[in-house]
């Protein structure tokens, strides 16, 4: 996907967000709005938005003197996402489509996006997602792809939202034990992101390979990707993308066999899909 007219304000508006997250005085909130206001003249319409976030973060990230402009924020996500782990463990326990309800918490964790337009209480989520429908329904062609998958990709999206993606894989590794699994994350701190330090605090490595993209984007961009991870990319049986920035990334992609997990969050994402804001996705390519 390349960025819309409408991609512009909101990548406008999300300076006013990390001006929030980092406490920034008066001063440095106007310094980092008329900052990306003054680079939003230049926003090339052959990029995706995801790309067009990379040069936006890194330039308020140098205004602002911070490597990791979310990181408290971050911190918290994942303590939140912790606190519903006994909830969802009990869901898995008893679900009688246990798989299903892996998949729904996987997507019931993408709500924690801090550069959506519209942002969703994780909470009211969580009460919903498992008696809701996909509105794009290729669960059962997804279930197919996986019995006769060998090797096994999810590319990660947030920060929270990574601690429903252990489970999620977790899961998986019950139902195909002889699959091989591997977790993408960032290159680099950018938004809420999940990278290699988030990851390995979770403890991804006890039940999977993780893999550090190298992208700089909030979406797995194949042409910023280092080599190991492209190759991992092309190679994977399937590939299992999570969120809104890989969709937009990899919409369209070279290769086929990709699920896409998410909740719709943006109106141009929503018009790509033919869906509705608040829609859940579970579609393959």
């Amino acid at each position: 996907m390349t960025i819309d007219e409408a991609c512009i304000s909101c990548i406008i508006n999300q300076s006013v967000k990390v001006a929030n997250a980092i406490h920034a005085d008066d001063l440095l909130s106007k310094r980092l709005t008329s900052t990306v206001e003054e680079m939003s003249k230049s926003f090339s319409y052959n990029d995706a938005p995801p790309e067009i976030a990379s040069y936006v973060y890194e330039e308020m990230a140098r205004i602002a003197h911070k490597t990791d402009l979310y990181d408290e924020v971050k911190e918290l996500s994942t303590k939140k996402a912790l606190s519903f782990v006994p909830f969802l463990k009990e869901k898995l326990f008893t679900s009688q489509n246990r798989l299903l309800t892996a998949t729904k918490i996987a997507v019931a964790g993408n709500v924690i996006d801090l550069a959506a337009e519209v942002e969703f209480d994780l909470d009211e989520e969580l009460e919903k997602i498992f008696h809701t429908e996909f509105a794009h329904d290729d669960f059962a062609l997804f279930g197919e792809k996986l019995k006769s998958a060998k090797s096994v990709l999810v590319v990660g999206d947030n920060v929270g939202e990574h601690i429903f993606d252990y489970l999620f894989i977790e899961t998986l590794k019950e139902f195909y034990p002889n699959t091989v699994f591997s977790y993408m994350v960032r290159g680099n701190p950018i938004i809420n992101d999940v990278t290699i330090k988030e990851a390995a605090e979770a403890g991804f490595d006890k039940i999977c390979e993780v893999v550090d993209s190298g992208v700089n984007t909030p979406g797995f961009t194949y042409n910023r990707a280092n080599s190991y991870s492209k190759e991992l990319f092309d190679g994977a049986d399937l590939v299992i993308s999570k969120g809104m920035g890989n969709y937009e990334c990899m919409s369209p992609s070279h290769r086929k066999d990709i699920c896409f997990l998410l909740k719709v969050k943006c109106g141009v994402v929503a018009t790509s899909l033919q869906k509705e804001i608040g829609d859940i996705i579970c579609k393959m390519s």
